[in-house]
């Protein structure tokens, strides 16, 4: 284990001092004037300046190292003035996403117990009435107009601080940098640790792997993924929209932004991918200073990715990386391959190429299981083209979960060399090119007398149907103890109603592949449930539950 003094803020200042009149990040600000509407922007060396000023602020209020900071600052210039103070000083933000609900905020932060609470007036007063925190936090911070909850303003904490020069805590490459809650689409959010030196193993991965350079420009439409921006050297383009609903987005503010500030770079969820792409194909729209596009968080519809591929130029592609919070980027594939070839093979029930590995990542195929396993073994590998539960090794993998051992427990691998293997929790296999396949969600296969189901390798059979937007297989208690029912769950295009016919087709298109065969039971919804963190993740244990209500 390294013991080098390092930092993940120190990316900042070395923009700051290489590039200080580059622009890093521009922010939509006030009303449109004229049908254009106007933005704020900071230079690396503003942005800089500001986190050394909330920094030294910071220290002088009690904000120092080792201390959790809650952080509920909506993606404007001061989040990310915010993020890399609290990381200058050694503190460690505590990042969890606004749109899980007020319940599951709560319990988050219980978990977390943060000692600092900085955010808008919005978030004070839901603290106060709901109690978030009540029992850990000793310090808050407000952004903006304090009213009866105390505590300090931001403008206040800055004029506390003292000093100049740029502030750096002596963090070690193995302490903890932040904490980041997963989206709890398929159980109870987790905080997952991230120390210094996997922050800076992910700014280095995704350098190399995408080829991103400095002075590129990136509309990116995830807050936290938008922060690795200026330590990559890339002006961060913040879009109007509510990041906590990426498929409801407004089309035409994405393109603005893109043509605009001439991007070269864009992030979204597959739900905008989908809604912005088939908006910009049905009028002709073209994207051409894009470099590439990132699209993460669940599995990408192909024929989405069609749509919005029809805006870029040639050399242009959309990648699609495979990770988790836990374990981010693990593998990559892009438009190029998967329009071209893995398609075809998805529509025979393969599962979903998610590409090759990256960097110095490792990928092990192991036998499924719902036990810990608390030692790694090379007996626990399945041959090449098996399918198993995914595992991962590399610098960019997270060692636990805070205050969560029975988590870490089911989900790491110690090695007797020390490092740590994460299981995804997802399945999948290795073809005989090196390519990963994601089937689906372990927790999700349908186990059933005739074999086990995977949710994802079968759905996409079934979506080559032309009156369906998508399906969503689950299962539900029937047959032997302790095996499904396997139900096929539909959700049609818009404009389509679900019909005998429908049903008789999908059923022969099931029956025609051995994968499939056993589906028999079809059910309608009008609309997945989905994660809230990027509107695209199905949340197939809801489906179950509804699903079982109606063949019961």
């Amino acid at each position: 284990m390294t013991t080098d003094i390092t930092n993940v803020s120190t990316h900042l200042a070395a923009m700051a001092a290489t590039q200080p009149d580059f622009t890093a990040v521009i922010e939509p600000h006030g009303r449109p004037r004229d049908g254009v509407i106007p933005h704020t922007s900071w230079t690396f060396r503003q942005l800089n300046d500001r986190a050394n000023a909330i920094a030294r602020g910071l220290e002088a209020v009690g904000v120092r190292q080792g201390v959790k900071t809650a952080l509920l600052v909506p993606p404007r210039l001061d989040f990310y003035a915010l993020t890399f103070a609290i990381f200058k000083v050694g503190a460690i933000p505590v990042f969890i996403d606004p749109g899980i609900g007020a319940k599951r905020f709560g319990a988050c932060l219980a978990e977390a117990r943060p000692m600092a609470f900085i955010g808008i007036p919005k978030a004070q007063l839901a603290r106060v009435i709901l109690g978030w925190a009540r029992e850990s936090v000793e310090l808050v911070i407000t952004v903006g107009r304090r009213f009866l909850w105390g505590g300090l303003t931001l403008d206040e904490v800055v004029a506390r601080g003292s000093g100049s020069g740029d502030v750096q805590a002596p963090t070690r490459a193995e302490e903890t940098a932040a904490i980041l809650f997963t989206s709890g689409s398929t159980g109870p959010p987790k905080g997952v640790v991230y120390t210094h030196a996997i922050f800076a193993a992910q700014i280095e991965a995704l350098k190399s792997s995408f080829g991103i350079e400095p002075g590129e420009v990136d509309v990116n439409t995830f807050p936290l993924f938008a922060l690795f921006a200026p330590a990559l050297g890339t002006t961060a383009v913040i879009p109007e929209m509510d990041s906590t609903r990426p498929a409801h987005v407004d089309p035409t503010k994405i393109i603005e932004e893109v043509q605009r500030f001439e991007a070269t770079m864009m992030f979204g969820s597959p739900a905008l991918i989908k809604r912005v792409g088939h908006y910009g194909r049905d009028r002709g729209v073209k994207l051409a200073t894009l470099r590439r596009v990132i699209s993460a968080g669940a599995p990408a519809d192909n024929e989405a990715l069609e749509a919005f591929a029809s805006m870029l130029s040639d050399d242009c592609e959309i990648f699609t990386p495979y990770g988790a919070t836990e374990a981010l980027p693990v593998a990559k594939i892009g438009t190029h391959e998967i329009l071209g070839e893995t398609r075809a093979k998805e529509s025979d029930g393969a599962g979903v190429c998610v590409g090759r590995k990256v960097g110095d990542i490792e990928i092990a195929i192991i036998r499924v299981s719902d036990d810990a396993i608390p030692r790694w073994s090379d007996d626990l590998r399945l041959p090449p083209g098996e399918i198993g539960e995914i595992a991962v090794k590399g610098t960019v993998v997270t060692r636990e979960y805070d205050a969560h051992p029975k988590a870490t427990a089911l989900a790491k691998i110690l090695e007797s060399s020390g490092a740590h293997w994460h299981r995804m929790g997802d399945v999948g296999y290795v073809d005989d090119t090196g390519r990963l396949w994601f089937c689906g969600r372990k927790s999700q296969r349908v186990v059933t007398e005739a074999g086990t189901l995977y949710t994802v390798a079968c759905e996409r059979i079934f979506n080559q149907h032309p009156d369906v937007a998508r399906t969503a297989l689950v299962g539900v208690p029937g047959g032997a103890a302790g095996m499904q029912t396997p139900v096929l769950c539909v959700e049609l295009i818009p404009g389509r109603q679900p019909s005998g016919r429908i049903t008789r087709e999908l059923l022969e298109i099931g029956a025609a592949n051995p994968k499939t065969s056993s589906i028999t039971r079809v059910l309608y919804h009008r609309g997945f449930p989905v994660d809230t963190r990027h509107n695209a993740k199905i949340q197939r244990e809801q489906l179950a539950l509804w699903a079982a209500k109606r063949i019961s």
